[in-house]
């Protein structure tokens, strides 16, 4: 049985994943279990528990083999380090109580010898209660952590999504070693295995020593964006957080927090964990990479139908709505005809058969894309009633076919990101829905201007896509 706090979290809830899958007996400690509850696989357990009230963890620990410990007070509005003190003693004493084997911790780098943050200090404060308990402590000290979703890398997107120049002070040339999320989550695992005689303390990177702004370029080059960089000798971090409020998803407290640890070096200067864990890590380069195909696998994994509203409405108003990075504009309609005549229609899109409305407009529209460079409508499609993944349509592609359910085209025409067009047609009493969906992936302010520049068109066009599609599925022609 394992334990594990912080399920909730950006780590925690990623953990628990890996677990799940590798067969581990997985048991949740939740102040709210009702949100964790619906995110566990059948076998896995969620407890109630709050770290400040020690009555409420006996339970939890009972018959538990190793802990992980991955909760902290960062967003708290004050006394953090009193809070995560407090809750690490709380937790070490009652898992002595109960004989667990081992509790894995996850805190930060940073030298101890140094005037750390108060963040990083109580980070390394936690881990000190935690082993003043007696119970095995092993101690995992990590720096920045890349994966779509994490604090520091959605700071570092919005700052170079947004910001065509960026005012970057001092704290953007400190070095740090960021690893990916997925070599955490593997160092995470395999700390179950190994010996923790003696408490030890692992300090984990990935394979590249960075600045901040070196991850914004390589960020922005991955992204094919143009950033300059200006630097201004004096930030204060106050000033820097309500900066990175106004610019950012982060609150101004976090971002406080957090530029405050940021002021130190967060490099690893200890190189054990290598010889001991024996993982091969991934570069910056290869961690962002991963970080923008994972965010692009999960959201082509994801319905459409369960993220957007059901009621067959344009949502978000203006310029549709956003899931993650991506504007998203998505119809639907209910039509009286089976799932398979309702998706005739739509394998049979492009190329000498048309887009059925407004053929004017898709026509300029390749036009365009032939003026600047592309490839405009010339391709055509290769077979007229036949679709196989990788066929080209005109200037999409076929990303994804599942007969009478499902097309999804990726655009090969010019423009300042990547979009996308998908149709998904499902079986609803007599009938079939059908959801017909554009979304875009905006390359910096271009990209934001582009979408919302063409958006009227849009409206013109989807629209009557979609009522096309319709009346085509109830007479076919």
């Amino acid at each position: 049985m394992i334990l594990l706090t912080g399920a909730t979290g950006y780590v925690g809830g990623r953990l628990l994943r890996v677990l799940e899958q590798r067969g581990f007996r997985v048991r949740c400690l939740a102040r709210r279990p009702e949100f964790l509850a619906a995110r566990v696989r059948p076998g896995s357990e969620v407890l109630r528990g709050d770290l400040l009230e020690p009555g409420s963890l006996g339970a939890a620990l009972e018959g538990v083999r190793a802990a992980y410990y991955l909760v902290h007070s960062m967003g708290e509005s004050g006394g953090f380090e009193e809070k995560d003190r407090q809750a690490a003693e709380n937790f070490g004493e009652a898992a002595r109580k109960a004989g667990v084997g081992r509790i894995i911790y996850l805190g930060g780098l940073g030298d101890d010898r140094e005037d750390l943050s108060a963040h990083l200090r109580s980070r390394h404060e936690v881990g000190a209660a935690l082993r003043a308990s007696g119970v095995p402590v092993i101690e995992l000290r990590a720096s920045i952590v890349i994966g779509s979703g994490s604090l520091s890398f959605e700071m570092i997107r919005a700052l170079v999504e947004h910001l065509p120049v960026l005012i970057t002070p001092r704290w953007v040339a400190n070095p740090a070693q960021p690893i990916a999320i997925s070599d955490l989550l593997e160092y995470l695992v395999r700390s179950l295995e190994i010996d923790p005689t003696g408490n030890p303390i692992f300090e984990i990177g990935g394979a590249d020593q960075v600045s901040y702004g070196q991850m914004m370029r390589e960020y922005a080059r991955q992204r094919g964006l143009r950033r300059f960089m200006i630097p201004v000798p004096v930030l204060t971090p106050r000033l820097s957080s309500l900066w990175l409020g106004l610019v950012t998803p982060l609150y101004a407290r976090v971002g406080r927090k957090l530029i405050d640890s940021i002021r130190h070096p967060t490099v690893v200067r200890d190189a054990r964990a290598r010889e001991v864990f024996a993982l091969p890590v991934l570069s910056l380069s290869e961690s962002i990479a991963s970080a923008l195909r994972n965010e692009d696998r999960e959201l082509a994994e994801t319905r459409w139908s369960d993220a957007l509203s059901a009621s067959g409405s344009q949502p978000g108003g203006y310029g549709g709505k956003r899931l993650g990075r991506r504007l998203v504009d998505s119809r639907e309609l209910f039509v009286g005809a089976s799932a398979q005549r309702a998706f005739e229609p739509i394998q049979r899109l492009g190329g000498e058969n048309g887009w059925y409305a407004w053929q004017g407009l898709w026509q300029l529209r390749g036009w365009l894309d032939l003026l600047v460079g592309g490839v405009g409508m010339r391709r055509g499609r290769a077979h007229p009633r036949e679709l196989r993944v990788g066929d080209t349509l005109d200037f999409w592609r076929v990303e994804a076919f599942e007969p009478d359910r499902l097309l999804r085209l990726a655009a090969e025409m010019k423009l300042p990101g990547r979009a996308w067009l998908e149709f998904e047609v499902t079986p609803e009493g007599d009938g079939a829905r059908i959801r017909q969906t554009a979304s875009f992936d905006p390359a910096g302010l271009a990209g934001l201007a582009y979408w919302y520049a063409v958006y009227p068109l849009h409206a013109l066009v989807f629209g009557g896509l979609l009522a096309a599609l319709g009346a085509r599925a109830l007479n076919p022609r």
